[in-house]
């Protein structure tokens, strides 16, 4: 059996195979909501205590299900922004185990590609 020498790059790839710790879980809720200004935005809580969010434009949505969305199979989160006539809209989903520190980097990216007309 023949050795790969050990050379300055080696403990280089030695770390880059290392075990990594991931953010698992949910985690709080607020970061994401705080992205949100009374003054663009409508909140309401129904009465499962799921939270939606809509713009006053009416063109983003985000819902937040922490029970689950119902029928659908785990569903937490549900970005959406709506199209026009000739360009499509989009939509994120995520399950109710997505930490909230992803779930807020994407709405923050999508908040930062609107502009007011």
């Amino acid at each position: 059996m023949t050795m790969a020498p050990v050379g300055p790059g080696f403990s280089t790839t030695i770390d880059a195979l290392r075990l990594r710790e991931w953010q698992l879980g949910p985690g709080r809720s607020t970061p994401v909501l705080d992205q949100f200004s009374a003054e663009d935005f409508n909140l309401i809580v129904d009465d499962r205590a799921d939270v939606h969010v809509s713009s006053k434009d009416g063109h983003f949505h985000l819902g937040w299900f922490p029970l689950g969305r119902p029928g659908t199979d785990g569903e937490g989160w549900k970005i959406a922004v709506t199209g026009t006539a000739t360009v499509p809209g989009c939509h994120l989903s995520f399950d109710t185990e997505t930490p909230a520190d992803i779930v807020t980097a994407a709405v923050a990216r999508v908040l930062e590609t609107s502009r007011r007309v």
